[in-house]
């Protein structure tokens, strides 16, 4: 099975709400994921067939990577982490408003959230 997009090192992984996704998918793509399925459940399938909308999101490859990481035949939550989120696009280089924006908080927290760090 192909390995994950490359992340770089100083990518936000730990956080263990958030690190299955960003090991298996890399940075960038673990965002779009969690912004799109967070708080929903989810079959990931062992062996995709092209159909799910997941799979349209972030490849066979990544669904694959997912269901392995998740163990086979499970359903699976996909945590909300709006937390985690405001970090990763404070990483990306977002700004506040346009972070706070997108995981639908205030920019009072997600100031908090960013200052409070990784820790």
């Amino acid at each position: 099975m192909p390995s994950p997009p490359s992340c770089p090192s100083d990518a936000p992984r730990n956080r263990p709400r958030l690190a299955p996704c960003v090991d298996c998918l890399g940075a960038d793509l673990a965002v779009r994921f969690l912004l799109a399925y967070g708080g929903a459940e989810l079959y990931l399938a062992s062996a995709p067939k092209g159909r799910s909308a997941v799979e349209a999101l972030v490849g066979a490859e990544g669904v694959a990577r997912m269901a392995d990481h998740c163990q086979l035949g499970q359903r699976v939550r996909v945590p909300l982490a709006r937390q985690g989120l405001a970090r990763m696009l404070h990483w990306q280089d977002n700004s506040t408003a346009e972070a706070a924006r997108t995981i639908r908080a205030s920019d009072v927290s997600l100031r908090a959230w960013i200052k409070r760090g990784w820790g």
